[in-house]
């Protein structure tokens, strides 16, 4: 009999989806939670995946020191006896923590407790600080505390969706297909503000593809457009704002006439206007924004832009109106609460005297910082420089995240102590710890998180976690225990800390602050056990009140101590790096539709890599002519912080003289694809967070003396090649290779393959130089190794698929082709829930004569669940429209 399935939450975007999940026989199946209020049963593919991610298999399962296998005890008392140490001789300060929007809320909570209220430092950041920390500022700028003002419900109920820098059909699916399927029911207009052409642009009734950092300059001509036109609530902003007067000038300035923010924007003057006219003419408009606007040297000062203009029009707290910050980790919002960020106290508080003090007392903190610590690049810095000497890092890679990667690394390689808490062994970062803690992870852990609307959600425990891993919070309470701190953390579970969490929201809070979750504070084992998804506020006494109305501000009372959200004066400013001689490309970088982070559990999952396999730069088809590049050949991209090596793929949806690399790669999967390594660290001023968007780059083309491909079901380390990438297959991995000078590794390879016995299909043409075998065991393809002249080597896309399979009759002699017999099969993956390739797709549009993408749908499944992979099935549809137009 099966086990009831469990409902818990992904451990994914910040949309947080609820799940239903059991484990059995070694194997944990998933699906969609049909009550979850956040998804209602959908789940995208990487969703759908995460029962492939739950494996003993690359998992860090005991501690280590050195790389020596040790106890907890000893680990624990190593961390404890350097900690005490070092604050004796260097102070608190000298001491860091870097937590991750990946952690659950009460992992957060007992970091943040023992760092700024026991040790004494403010030293606790996060990878949040990379991602959400602009819209943080921003909010707290606006309404005086970081609060998303709206709901989900919102996207459903708008008649227009913008969305500024965010690709949420990527990468915020599940949201985005929920707005979709209003769209069609209520003819809903989409405008999409972002460089490139993305998924979700394609989508859209308007796209302005904007140059970038010109974001404040559009939405201020916004600003005074919506003004002369009529359209600004004159009733609400006596009411409830401040600061109109200081917004008075843009009225008056050239730089906000429509013509000049034209130009600025590098946009038609028409596309400007019909978006200008689109807002002024519809009452419900959500304003809908991500890393596009906040990974920015003026990532804050956009974010203001927007709210100004909704704060101007009076669309806010109301339904399908408002700004809506859309949270890019699953807890990146639950660490904000707790204090995570290290500009923030606890609870929402800040470093005021008067805040410092109120939790110091209910804490009984004998140390109590007193003031703010290091943000992400800023500590990392003060690392490389000596300054802070022991640096323990939870459940995030920065060696591989953060910006300038190889001054992190270096930092790291200096530090006197790094501590890692992680639950697999392919984190970049894990080289560099000389304490190795083993946590649990997703499927194991149990707490909960908070998602992009603020609803806090349970993630439970599927089944226990290998070898000894543990919580993160039972590690941190025991370091604790061992500083002398044991009698403020003395947790039996989770439970405790997140009652401890709720009392501290409602502890001397009148109101004031929106975050207030002390309607659960005395909740049972038994209820957090069973606990149900709610929205915050859920203030003691009125609990019932959030989970009604949900929306914040409808009574037009902001979070400022009078009460009222302030307008903010913002200039116009180019970003601090811009495109010149030297480097006279700009480099973008962001996510993919598939993939997670650094890839340590997507990048496990080989449906999840049949998407893009590699470290790509796309790039303009026009500047890829401009600088020589050939599709699928191989490019340097260089700027003044470092240099990679990526696959080339050509993008007309991009502007000219910008490329766009993303973020995944790490040096586990790849040779040199790692982007933070060649992004600027310059950070925003109010919040810290860097400009990923804007970075001034030079590419060249790479002309390898040898490329080929490695497949196998058994381990294989690509020793001395100059480009390789990793790619998972069902069965084993698959390696692109290549050389760029010297053969030699293609040599060696080439020797060990003469040299394998048995079944082996053999291809040597020496005149033209190319090299192909392929190893059966009892008909099934184990191994295969082609080589050659780059440009000569198959695609081994179907090749990789036959590994473990039988092959028979005409099948085995298509192996050493690699080419399937049947043309429809094979190549790149279109949709990763069902499979479903491309070849495929345009096979059935052909022989179907398909015209629609629900038609596509109907006919092979693809874009069918999820529907992030519907922008593609509609460009493929389009291609062979003018295909056939053209015959």
């Amino acid at each position: 009999m099966r086990p009831a399935p469990i409902r818990t939450t992904c451990a994914y975007c910040g949309v947080g989806c609820g799940v239903l999940a059991s484990a059995r026989d070694g194997r944990v199946r998933v699906k969609g939670d049909p009550v979850h209020p956040a998804n209602f049963g959908k789940l995208c593919g990487k969703g759908q995946a995460l029962g492939e991610t739950v494996s003993a298999k690359d998992r860090l399962s005991y501690p280590l020191i050195k790389g020596e296998r040790v106890s907890w005890e000893r680990a624990l008392d190593h961390i404890a006896d350097r900690f005490l140490h070092i604050r004796e001789a260097h102070g608190p300060d000298a001491i860091a923590f870097y937590l991750s929007g990946q952690l659950l809320t009460e992992d957060y909570y007992a970091a943040n407790k023992l760092m700024k209220g026991f040790i004494g430092s403010g030293n606790v950041d996060t990878n949040s600080r990379l991602c959400m920390s602009s819209a943080v500022a921003g909010h707290r700028r606006a309404f005086g505390e970081d609060v998303v003002p709206g709901v989900y419900e919102d996207f459903e109920e708008t008649d227009l969706l913008v969305l500024a820098g965010a690709n949420a059909a990527w990468c915020h699916p599940v949201l985005f297909q929920r707005f979709e399927a209003a769209r069609e029911k209520r003819g809903s207009r989409l405008i999409v503000i972002d460089p490139r052409k993305t998924a979700t642009a394609q989508a859209a009734d308007l796209h302005l593809p904007l140059k970038p950092g010109s974001d404040v300059a559009l939405f201020n001509g916004l600003f005074r457009f919506l003004c002369e036109e009529g359209a600004a609530d004159e009733s609400f902003i006596a009411r409830s704002t401040a600061d109109f007067e200081k917004l008075l000038p843009l009225l008056n300035a050239s730089e906000t006439e429509l013509a000049h923010v034209a130009a600025r924007c590098g946009l038609e003057e028409k596309l400007v206007r019909q978006f200008f006219t689109s807002v002024l003419e519809n009452e419900r408009w959500v304003s809908g924004f991500s890393q596009g606007i906040n990974q920015s040297s003026r990532g804050t000062d956009k974010v203001n832009a927007i709210i100004n203009c909704h704060l101007l029009t009076g669309r806010i707290g109301k339904p399908g109106m408002g700004p809506f910050s859309i949270t890019g980790q699953p807890n990146a919002m639950g660490g904000r609460e707790v204090g995570g960020l290290a500009n923030q106290l606890a609870a929402h508080l800040s470093f005021e005297p008067e805040a410092v003090e109120k939790v110091e007392r209910f804490w009984n903190a004998p140390s109590m910082a007193e003031k703010g610590g290091l943000k992400a690049v800023d500590l990392f810095e003060a690392v490389h420089e000596g300054k802070v000497k022991a640096l323990w890092i939870m459940a995030t890679n920065p060696a591989v995240s953060l910006p300038d990667a190889g001054r992190v690394r270096a930092a790291l390689e200096k530090c006197e102590l790094v501590i890692v808490s992680d639950c697999m062994t392919s984190s970049d970062t894990l080289a560099y710890a000389d304490v190795a803690l083993p946590a649990e992870g997703w499927g194991e852990k149990d707490g909960t998180v908070t998602n992009s609307e603020r609803r806090i959600s349970r993630q439970r425990r599927l089944q226990a976690a290998p070898g000894a891993a543990k919580p993160d919070w039972w590690a941190l309470m025991q370091v604790a225990r061992r500083m002398g701190f044991g009698a403020a953390f003395s947790y039996e579970g989770p439970a405790d800390i997140f009652r401890e969490h709720a009392a501290l929201s409602g502890f001397e809070n009148k109101g004031e602050r929106c975050f207030d979750i002390s309607a659960y504070a005395d909740i049972s084992d038994a209820g957090y056990e069973a606990m149900t998804p709610f929205l915050w506020p859920a203030r003691k006494g009125n609990k019932e009140k959030a989970a009604t109305d949900g929306r914040l501000f409808t009574d037009g009372k902001f979070a400022h101590e009078d009460g009222r959200a302030r307008f903010l004066p913002l200039e116009d400013m180019l970003p601090i790096h811009g495109a010149n001689d030297d480097f006279p490309l700009l480099l973008n970088t962001g996510r993919l539709r598939d993939q997670w982070h650094s890839m340590t559990r997507t990048g496990a999952v080989s449906r999840l890599m049949s998407h893009v396999k590699e470290p790509v730069l796309y790039c303009h088809p026009e500047d890829m002519a401009a600088f020589a590049l050939s599709p699928k050949g191989l490019a340097e991209a260089a700027t003044r912080w470092g240099r990679g090596l990526f696959r080339v793929a050509a993008d007309g949806g991009l502007r000219r003289g910008e490329i766009f690399i993303p973020i995944h790669w790490t040096r586990h999967m790849s040779a040199a694809g790692t982007v933070g390594a060649l992004v600027n660290p310059v950070t925003d001023p109010h919040s810290g967070q860097p400009e990923f968007k804007h970075t001034p780059v030079r590419v060249r083309p790479v002309c390898p003396v040898r490329a080929g491909f490695y497949l196998s079901r058994t381990a294989f380390t690509p020793e001395g090649f100059d480009y390789w990438a990793r790619v998972p297959v069902a069965e084993g991995e698959l390696f692109y290779l290549a050389a760029l000078e010297d053969a030699a590794p293609f040599a060696r390879l080439e020797e060990e393959a003469r040299a394998w016995k048995g079944d082996v299909l053999a291809v040597e043409d020496k005149a033209r130089g190319t090299f192909r075998r392929v190893l059966l065991e009892e008909g099934v393809p184990v191994a295969a190794f082609f080589s050659g002249p780059a440009g000569s080597v198959p695609d081994p896309s179907w090749l990789s698929e036959q590994i473990g399979r039988r092959a028979e009759g005409a099948a085995r002699q298509a192996l050493i082709a690699a080419a399937p017999m049947d043309p429809s099969q094979g190549g790149g993956k279109v949709c990763s829930c069902f499979g479903v390739s491309e070849k495929a797709i345009l096979a059935a549009i052909a022989a179907k004569n398909l015209t629609s993408v629900r038609a596509v749908g109907e006919a092979t499944q693809a874009g069918t669940n999820c529907g992030s992979c519907r922008p593609e099935i509609a460009a493929l549809l389009e291609r062979a429209f003018m295909k056939e137009a053209a015959e």
